[in-house]
């Protein structure tokens, strides 16, 4: 999996028209129909794309038909509808693939919109324009379409809606996932967006999608998703056993990633204050009361933790050493748990110097516990266990302030969240994102 994304984080989302030196009549959107062996259907496809972006899309637009590696009359097809419409243009690629194409296509896009739909247009029209609005507006980074929203309306077969929610019910329990429905031939990213996250998607076919969605998530970007009406093409050439499958072997793959930190999410990070919300805080300093929700959260799930340990090693050592061994295993979990998501560090740089700062931060906790405990042996002797849980945890709440403070400004101070606190919300400069894959293909550009 790649990981040489060639920018550091994201500048602050804007709306895109907003830009003085944007070329009059540059297009605004760029849809791009993926097509393997489709000489049937492409022509009656763009024709229907075309009528309805020329009469409801308020702005420039552009058709990209992305034929990969057809062998039947697709790719004359294609020429055609170039020759004779305006705004529709074909590439051809030598190899299948529909992640290919979509990475190959968007990657040379001008457009500051790329999205993308099937050939068999299932997706009702009508959510074109609310998919790529919250991107030209500025409010969010991708957009997708859902069939599994309540207010969607669905037309399909029983296998294929048991697979498609089987199929989220797999991403939400093994990666996390939030969105709803990864696999609508109906999504929306925007340019700079596609720039930094393209060169880290690995796979080139069906799962493409997926890869896209979950990393943009852990990456922390906003994807906006749409109901659509949906209807099922009975005549689709989707082989499902294989996609099931090849799916799955993806899955596998970014959840390995993830799991050992081997990508660099944080340089798809949005700037600090790009919400309103984040500059609405007067006199506190920036992240504060985010940074303050998140390492209470994980304080007090920590605590459980050590107290459970606590009273686990207790049973067959004394007080001392069994507060030192749970406030350890506790204090490693605990810098692990606020470096991700109190502090925001992702990725594996800087982890062990900042565990080896954290039981620094441990050691001064353990003299604060084991001095409570000494103190509470000397004044009564033989305390209960009851009163030793009371003043450890009189004691950890007093560790804790410190903790946070020394977290905030020593081990996990801004410079080491890739500087996304203070780096200026302007462009950051750098030379075009290449495709991930190493294939040479052909692209012919026929307007």
């Amino acid at each position: 999996m790649r990981t040489d994304t060639p920018w550091g984080s994201l500048p602050a989302r804007e709306h895109l028209l907003s830009g003085a030196g944007r070329a009059a009549g540059a297009p605004v959107l760029d849809v791009v129909v993926p097509v393997y062996n489709e000489e049937k259907d492409l022509e009656p496809c763009v024709l229907r794309l075309h009528d309805h972006l020329a009469r409801t899309f308020p702005y420039a637009f552009r058709i990209t038909v992305a034929d990969n590696a057809s062998t039947d009359g697709t790719p004359q097809v294609a020429q055609r509808l170039a020759r004779t419409l305006a705004g529709v243009r074909s590439f051809r690629l030598e190899e299948k693939g529909r992640g290919r194409a979509l990475r190959t296509v968007w990657s040379h896009s001008d457009a500051p919109v790329l999205a993308y739909m099937d050939v068999d247009l299932s997706t009702d029209l009508n959510a074109l324009l609310p998919l790529v609005a919250p991107l030209i507006s500025g409010h969010s980074d991708l957009a997708i379409g859902s069939r599994l929203a309540r207010s969607s309306r669905v037309v399909r077969g029983t296998k294929r809606e048991f697979i498609s929610r089987a199929y989220n019910i797999i991403l939400r329990s093994s990666l996390a996932a939030r969105f709803s429905d990864a696999q609508c031939g109906f999504k929306a990213i925007r340019r700079e967006v596609a720039q930094r996250l393209l060169p880290m998607v690995e796979d080139t076919g069906w799962f493409f999608d997926t890869e896209l969605l979950v990393l943009a998530e852990r990456a922390g970007l906003r994807i906006h998703e749409v109901p659509v009406d949906w209807v099922d093409d009975p005549d689709s050439t989707v082989h499902i056993v294989r996609t099931a499958t090849e799916d799955l072997k993806g899955v596998w793959r970014v959840g390995r990633a993830l799991a050992v930190g081997a990508l660099p999410l944080d340089r798809l990070a949005r700037p600090f204050g790009d919400d309103p919300r984040d500059r609405g805080i007067g006199g506190v300093p920036g992240g504060l009361a985010r940074q303050l929700v998140g390492f209470c959260v994980v304080g007090a799930l920590s605590t459980l933790f050590y107290l459970a340990l606590y009273s686990l090693f207790r049973l067959g050592v004394g007080p001392q050493i069994a507060n030192g061994g749970a406030l350890l295993v506790s204090a490693v979990a605990n810098t692990s748990a606020n470096r991700r998501l109190t502090f925001g560090v992702r990725g594996r740089g800087g982890a062990v110097r900042h565990q080896a700062q954290g039981l620094v931060v441990f050691a001064i906790g353990l003299a604060l516990t084991s001095g409570s405990l000494a103190a509470l042996g000397a004044a009564s002797g033989a305390p209960s266990h009851s009163t030793e849980l009371a003043v450890l945890i009189a004691a950890n709440l007093a560790a804790t302030v410190l903790r946070f403070l020394l977290f905030r400004a020593w081990v996990f101070p801004d410079r080491d969240r890739g500087g996304a606190a203070t780096r200026p919300a302007g462009p950051v400069p750098g030379p075009a994102a290449e495709p991930a894959d190493d294939t040479h293909h052909e692209l012919r550009n026929v307007r």
